[in-house]
């Protein structure tokens, strides 16, 4: 929902002169995320994103988030590198909020991910857990399972006034999860949130990964089951095997998954369409009058959801 932080160009005017990236000639607000104020800005001596970290965003995390793109982007990760103040720090005060400047990257993200696409994908994520393996820095998944717990409280008065049955089905999930959910498996530096609005592409080839603000240390097939969930689904709800099987054989050809990983697949889907269903439902019912785009609708991830439920075994997603 950018922008909810409005910034006047005699604003920016005041906070470019702590940076030596030269002066702006253009400057616009980019009407996409959920998290934060993000507006494009272009000076004399190069591109980049100005982002202003709202609510949703403990600023006291900055130093992980800002540090692991930088560690990632070090290790020939495409994502982007936080740029550095003259004083060295990465971060600044901005009208009432912490804000950061990043540099742009090129290309484009997909409305509709071919099979090859998910390939090049899976291939990519599975880069990123290679190269956050020797990031020092730690930090809990704020949206696991008590995550989901309270933003299920949170919601549950508007469920069912979204969609009928919706708070039995997440109270049951809830339970569901809690009993079976795997603790035992690989972890490390995950994203979290790799959905195609987050991958860029040039050439049929990734040319960025972005947002960061959701990636957190829990296990690497979680991550998988969120990206699974993020591109193997049709406009129509369906679950399209082919995109599945891709995405999975790109991931394996860098990161073998453990039988351990591969058998908890079907679980980790449950709850990775449970906490993107969670977080849509308290968006949708938090609407901000500001936002310059729509919340997510939910619903979407309701049927993921119930699909995931009907699943037996890890061969149904194409392994």
């Amino acid at each position: 929902m950018a922008v909810y932080t409005d910034v006047s160009f005699e604003d920016l005017e005041e906070f470019l002169e702590a940076y030596d990236i030269g002066g702006a000639q253009v400057f616009k607000g980019i009407a996409e995320g959920v998290s934060n104020s993000n507006y494009y800005l272009e000076t004399d001596k190069g591109r980049f994103i100005l982002t202003l970290y709202e609510k949703r965003i403990d600023t006291e995390e900055l130093p992980f988030f800002l540090g692991l793109m930088e560690h990632l982007a070090a290790a020939g990760l495409p994502c982007p590198t936080p740029v550095r103040m003259r004083a060295q720090s990465s971060s600044g005060p901005l009208n009432g909020r912490i804000a950061a400047i990043l540099t742009f990257l090129e290309g484009i993200s997909l409305h509709r991910p071919t099979a090859e696409h998910c390939h090049v994908a899976g291939r990519a994520l599975a880069e990123l857990h290679r190269t956050g393996a020797d990031f020092s820095g730690r930090r809990d998944n704020t949206l696991g399972l008590e995550g989901w717990k309270s933003l299920a409280t949170d919601c549950n008065a508007h469920a069912d006034g979204v969609a009928v049955g919706l708070q039995q089905l997440i109270a049951s999930e809830l339970t569901f999860l809690e009993g079976k959910w795997p603790k035992e498996l690989p972890r490390g530096i995950i994203h979290a949130d790799f959905f195609p609005d987050n991958v860029l592409f040039l050439d049929k080839k990734v040319s960025g990964i972005i947002d960061f603000y959701f990636a957190c240390y829990d296990a690497l097939a979680y991550d998988l089951a969120v990206t699974l969930n993020a591109w193997c689904f049709e406009q129509d709800g369906g679950f399209n095997v082919t995109k599945s099987k891709a995405m999975l054989a790109g991931y394996q050809s860098v990161r073998r998954l453990t039988p351990a990983e591969c058998a908890a697949l079907p679980i980790l889907s449950r709850g990775a369409a449970l906490r993107f269903l969670l977080t849509r439902l308290y968006d949708w019912v938090n609407k901000s009058p500001d936002a310059l785009v729509r919340p997510k609708d939910p619903r979407q991830f309701e049927k993921r959801l119930r699909f995931h439920r009907n699943v037996r075994n890890p061969e149904e997603y194409g392994l």
